[in-house]
């Protein structure tokens, strides 16, 4: 299994890489919210994504709530098929498409 990173590459864009399960979002959550406290747009890049499980999805769900409670946009580009279906299942893929899921 490996650790979920998020990175910062500059001008709003961000990096998010590894698995998303139970075991690993938990340091995410935090990770995100620092990184997008200043911002009024962040665009998320999820193609380096393995493994996702309910949790991944929870987590990208939460940065979505939380930015738009703040007045950030959070935009996801590039979902792995895995979390589309989850999302799909889950009758939440409405919000991760109106959150820019791409």
């Amino acid at each position: 299994m490996e650790a979920g990173a998020l990175e910062d590459l500059g001008a709003g864009r961000f990096a998010l890489s590894g698995d998303l399960v139970f075991a690993t979002v938990a340091p995410l959550l935090a990770a995100g919210d620092a990184a997008f406290a200043s911002l009024a747009e962040a665009d998320v890049d999820l193609s380096g994504v393995g493994r996702v499980d309910s949790a991944g999805l929870a987590l990208l769900l939460e940065w979505s709530v939380s930015g738009r409670a703040t007045g950030r946009a959070i935009r996801y580009r590039n979902a792995p098929e895995a979390m589309r279906t989850l999302a799909r299942i889950g009758e939440v893929e409405a919000l991760l498409t109106a959150a820019g899921t791409g």
